[in-house]
């Protein structure tokens, strides 16, 4: 396993590590003893960084991650959560010192630890990064020994580039795939140079670039993938990439084609998206050991060829960047 610098943290995690939304409950249904042997075999394979955020499941996630922590008592790992969306309405006059210290002391109480790792902003209101006092708050909880340090999970790029010029910032998760691709072309450079770590998100879009979806695929009621297209329940973006799912086939199909012989498109996919340095690690969901095997495989996937990754380019240049432009 490659490791790469969370930030200015002087952490170092895991480029395929795990994320937990999916454990949580709000990809279909899950079973926990499963999900907890997907966590185990993810720290045996090398992962030390696991993302989750206190709704994923109204707690499940953080709490399956306590449990993790019980009974690996002698592995050292990473957890970083994210405040926010426990808000309703979800509104930037919520984010007050009152409330983000709540969510962080119920974060506390699932996680059954002193201090949180890492905790992000969870995709707040545009309104929110122009509030200083919030990014005070989270300077005075790390301050309490509350959290160790902090960061922000966005929508939109522009939002990232106006979260890291708070200095406290140590990392912006942010969606990064081969569906959503403009973080590269105005991002990326300005992280580097403030030494700020990247967490991408959804990078298989929703396991769409997994490549085993069909115009057939069935998602469970309680499935975002099945309520969440348009945005009903919280950003388009979040569901696919903002993609229309026909569409995304289409390309998927397209992508296809250049994936070698014996790789698994899940694992491509991830190491396209690591191919990209200013990129910390990738966060993809697994529900089953199976499908953590899968995404670890990426970190052992030699490089893309340059022709491929300019194949790639090609095909969101001509089929996804009006598109995604428009909005991210």
């Amino acid at each position: 396993m490659e490791y790469r610098p969370l930030g200015r943290t002087g952490l170092n995690v895991s480029v395929v590590s795990f994320g937990a939304w999916a454990i949580g409950g709000t990809w279909g249904e899950v079973d926990d003893q499963e999900s907890l042997a997907a966590l185990h075999r993810a720290l045996d394979r090398g992962v030390n960084f696991f993302d989750t955020a206190d709704v994923y499941g109204d707690g499940r996630s953080e709490r399956l991650l306590a449990r993790l922590r019980r009974e690996r008592p002698d592995e050292r790992f990473i957890v970083a959560t994210k405040a926010g969306r426990r808000l309703s309405p979800h509104v930037a006059a919520g984010y007050t010192e009152e409330n983000l210290t709540a969510f962080v002391e119920r974060s506390l109480r699932n996680l059954e630890v002193e201090a949180l790792d890492l905790v992000q902003l969870h995709c707040p209101p545009t309104d929110v990064y122009y509030m200083p006092e919030v990014f005070d708050t989270l300077g005075q909880l790390v301050k309490y020994g509350k959290i160790r340090y902090y960061g922000v999970s966005v929508e939109r790029v522009e939002e990232a580039l106006k979260a890291i010029e708070y200095p406290g910032v140590q990392s912006v998760q942010i969606i990064y795939n081969i569906f959503r691709q403009r973080p590269a072309d105005l991002f990326f450079a300005e992280a580097k140079r403030r030494e700020v770590g990247v967490l991408a998100r959804l990078p298989l879009s929703s396991g769409l670039l997994a490549g085993k979806m069909s115009p057939q695929t069935a998602f469970a009621a309680d499935d975002h993938r099945s309520f969440n297209r348009e945005g009903a329940a919280f950003d388009r973006g979040e569901t696919f990439s903002g993609v229309d799912y026909a569409l995304g086939l289409t390309i998927v199909e397209e992508l296809r084609q250049l994936v070698p012989e014996g790789v698994s498109m899940a694992a491509w996919a991830l190491r396209w998206i690591l191919m990209e340095d200013a990129v910390t690690c990738v966060i993809p969901g697994a529900k089953r050991p199976a499908q953590v095997d899968d995404n670890m495989n990426a970190a052992y996937l030699p490089p893309l060829p340059l022709e491929t990754m300019a194949k790639i380019r090609e095909i969101y240049d001509r089929q996804l960047k009006p598109l995604v432009h428009q909005r991210w």
